[in-house]
Parts: C-alpha cells; structure tokens; sequence
C-alpha cells in the first residue's frame, strides 16, 4: 500500500514539475497556489457541508463565503481571481488534470498521515 502512495506521489510531483507556468496569462494563478487554494476551498466546503449546516442557528452559505473569504487571504488572491483562474484550468484540461492530481495527492498525504498518527502527535508534512 505504501508503495502505491509512493509511487503515486512521485509520478504527481514529476507531472507536476515539468508543467511550465510562464505561459499562463496575467491575473491566472500558478498551479502550485491554485492547488492550494482549491484543496482549501473544497475542504471549507466540505466542513461547511457536514456541520454548519447541521447548526440551526447558523447559515451555510453566508458561512462559506466568510471561510472563502479568510482562504483567499491567507493564499494572498481574491475571490474574482481564483474563480477566473478556475474558468481558464477548465478550459484548459491538461492543466486542470495537474492541477486535481495534485489535489488529490495533497489528499491522499493527509489521509495517510492522520491513518497512522499516534495519540497526541501532531499531523505535519515531512
């Protein structure tokens, strides 16, 4: 099993590294921070799914927005950005495969890591 994980992170990493970002237009992110903002984004969704809309008091979607709103902070991009990037990766389906295989290996690794976690260890990237 851990050599399929292996082998699969490899070929993704190697996938991932021969793509060439300089022939993407101004204002699309690059593949490695559009990976990384839509791992988030569809983890806020993911969590706002399963709980916030299990909480009577609270609305989903007006709670997405704000979790939406906090990612792109932190990933230092905006709403208009990654949703005109996501328009340009669709419309690109090559990119867009490295970009999901990437994603999917993001979760893949945290899966791994939270499978064989010990009590109190913390979950980090090696």
């Amino acid at each position: 099993m851990i050599k399929y994980f292996i082998c699969f992170f490899v070929l993704a990493f190697v996938i991932f590294a021969c793509k060439d970002d300089k022939n993407l237009p101004s204002g699309i992110l690059k593949q490695k921070q559009m990976t990384d903002v839509l791992w988030d984004v569809m983890r806020a969704d993911a969590y706002t799914k399963n709980y916030i809309t299990k909480d009577s008091t609270k609305k989903s979607l007006a709670e997405n927005a704000k979790l939406q709103q906090q990612i792109f902070a932190i990933h230092h991009t905006t709403k208009e950005e990654f949703y005109t990037s996501f328009a340009y990766y669709k419309n690109h389906t090559e990119l867009m495969k490295v970009v999901l295989d990437s994603v999917t290996t993001k979760a893949n690794f945290d899966k791994y890591n939270f499978s064989t976690k010990k009590e109190n260890e913390p979950i980090t990237e090696k």
